[in-house]
């Protein structure tokens, strides 16, 4: 089988950080399982543009277009001047129809059994930096309106929600629901909602329900050992996945793989942080277990045993560390830096292979 290749991209801020300890933690496990994937650097964000006058260059796509899977870090988008479209949010989901984000999140220690998959849709909906590759889906005719547009495609619905039972099937879960508004909604979400249903009949095995946005919200807080995989569109879901992230203690402890047809991209659910960067500070263990799922999903893709055992090595001694407490950052009760953690879980490697 041609040599498998993983571009790995800091981002900004917090990404210098949490990046180079997960690419480490990486590196280490494919040494101890004797696998052979060419690891490329490239740049994206303010690195980039430094280094080619744009956050998303020619350069990076290029590469991109040549790789088995993506580790990125996060995006400060939020700090980037307003006025030159070279400083962009890097539309890396829809160049390369990343369409599903899956989320997962899992409590530590608490009094709660909350293990939910949050499955979003992230090529399309009212998220205006990830859905379109050129122009804004926002516009302001004059100072007093400000109009913003909605996509929903059957494709991309019925994309994302094959994708949350196929993680059903494959995890053994045993409940997918869609989030939705279909009655103030009833075309747009009326057709994602008709698109989850055509597919949950294909899934006789895996139950099926549909529950209003406001009520899953609710829910989570008031009950979210009732969840088991939630899937819904873009902003819903973006909304979602934070909720659940703050229900686990921070959102430092919420990982994410967006996957495509043909192409996976690890990428922790939170953002740059740049009032801790620099600090040393922050969590790792999002960004790690991100990394994680995309062994996973490149072991299933290519029918690489090995590649799901160092997936499954690198989630249990990351777990292992979170579960002694002892290198744990500040954001769940702890005093260890970023590096030590992150030293920590390959100690943990070494445990645990033998």
């Amino acid at each position: 089988m041609e040599k498998l290749r993983i571009a790995i991209m800091e981002g900004d801020d917090i990404g210098t950080e949490i990046v180079p300890v997960a690419r480490d933690i990486l590196s280490k496990s494919l040494q101890m399982m004797d696998i052979d994937i060419e690891l490329i650097e490239l740049p994206i964000g303010k690195l980039a543009y430094e280094k080619y006058g744009d956050t998303f260059p020619h350069h990076t796509i290029s590469q991109l277009n040549n790789v088995n899977g993506i580790i990125c870090g996060p995006i400060g988008h939020n700090n980037y001047p307003r006025d030159d479209p070279h400083w962009k949010m890097p539309p890396i989901r829809k160049h390369f129809e990343l369409f599903a984000s899956v989320r997962p999140i899992k409590s530590f220690n608490t009094d709660r059994d909350i293990d939910i998959i949050f499955v979003r849709e992230v090529t399309e909906g009212l998220q205006s930096t990830e859905t379109v590759v050129a122009g804004y889906p926002e516009f302001r005719p004059n100072d007093e309106i400000t109009i913003a547009s909605r996509v929903i495609t059957r494709s991309g619905s019925e994309k994302v929600a094959r994708c949350a039972f196929d993680i059903a099937n494959t995890k053994n879960r045993k409940k997918v629901t869609a989030a939705h508004k279909e009655p103030i909604y009833r075309l747009s979400c009326g057709m994602f909602l008709e698109e989850c249903v055509k597919v949950a009949k294909e899934y006789e095995d895996i139950n099926f329900d549909d529950t209003l946005i406001d009520t899953i919200a609710m829910h989570l807080v008031s009950r979210p050992e009732s969840f088991d995989i939630i899937v819904t569109t873009n902003q819903f879901g973006d909304i979602l996945s934070d909720i659940g992230a703050g229900l686990i203690g921070s959102i430092g402890m919420a990982p994410g793989l967006c996957v495509g047809n043909n192409l996976a991209m690890a990428q922790a659910t939170h953002g740059s942080a740049p009032d801790i960067s620099g600090k040393n500070i922050s969590n790792p263990y999002a960004m790690v277990i991100s990394t994680a799922m995309l062994l996973s999903w490149m072991g299933f893709k290519y029918k690489e045993d090995k590649l799901v055992n160092a997936s499954n090595l690198i989630e249990k001694s990351a777990n292992d560390v979170i579960a002694e407490k002892k290198f744990i950052t500040a954001d769940i009760g702890g005093k260890s830096s970023t590096q030590d953690m992150g030293e920590e879980i390959i100690r943990k490697l070494e445990c645990n292979s033998i």
